[in-house]
């Protein structure tokens, strides 16, 4: 837990992006007959009965300490998806970073042993040279900010009838939102209050720190509360 939160700490370096990666599966859901439309006084109609046109997943790429985030649409969720991924964010993404500090939890398909089975062994090699993972610990997922980001994605965007793939990509809108920048002011205080506590103190050394550090990480996982009031 505090490997992460240290993370979370460092100063901004664009040679060294932090990145913060989730997935999300979405059920693909179609209409058995049109809906009615909204009229005045009355909301859109809905048949109950709907078709299942599969599933698609979402890896949504985040950036706290920037206030940004991507969100790449995929047919499956394997452990060669996440490997595509991963090539495309330190490739073109961050293509002139040294290293790519990455957060994201301990599911089976987040291992540097997949890019060896989605690319011959010097490409893997080449990909996992550039990758710093913070895995964040068992029970502890909700450290990672981009959960954080598919929570309110699913509440604000994702929240109806997804009918095919291309409907997330347009119904996720890119670039900053409220939950990254909440994320990065509350980065932002947690530093003030390391440097506060002393320049040579770790959280490891500092109990009380640490606990005004959960404090304020979970005071952002829960933001959306008075957002939506």
């Amino acid at each position: 837990m505090e490997d992460v939160l240290e993370a979370y700490t460092r100063p901004y370096d664009p040679k060294r992006p932090l990145v913060c990666l989730d997935e999300l599966p979405v059920q693909l859901i179609g209409e058995t007959r049109p809906p009615q439309a909204v009229q005045p006084g009355q909301p859109e109609r809905c048949d109950y009965e709907y078709v299942r046109n599969g599933v698609a997943n979402l890896f949504l790429l985040s950036q706290p300490l920037v206030g940004q985030r991507e969100v790449v649409v995929t047919e499956r969720r394997t452990g060669v998806d996440w490997a595509h991924c991963i090539q495309d964010l330190v490739d073109r993404r961050h293509a002139e970073a040294e290293t790519v500090v990455l957060v994201m939890d301990q599911l089976n398909t987040h291992s540097p042993a997949w890019l060896y089975e989605a690319f011959p062994p010097a490409e893997a090699r080449r990909l996992s040279q550039k990758l710093e993972i913070h895995s964040t610990p068992k029970h502890g997922s909700w450290l990672n900010m981009a959960e954080i980001e598919l929570s309110v994605l699913a509440r604000q965007c994702l929240n109806c009838r997804i009918l095919d793939m291309a409907t997330p990509e347009s119904e996720v809108p890119p670039g900053r939102t409220s939950a990254t920048s909440a994320a990065a002011r509350s980065i932002g205080a947690l530093r003030r209050m390391m440097h506060a506590s002393g320049s040579n103190a770790s959280i490891h050394q500092l109990k009380i720190d640490r606990a005004l550090a959960l404090s304020a990480f979970i005071r952002v996982r829960f933001w959306w509360r008075s957002f939506l009031r």
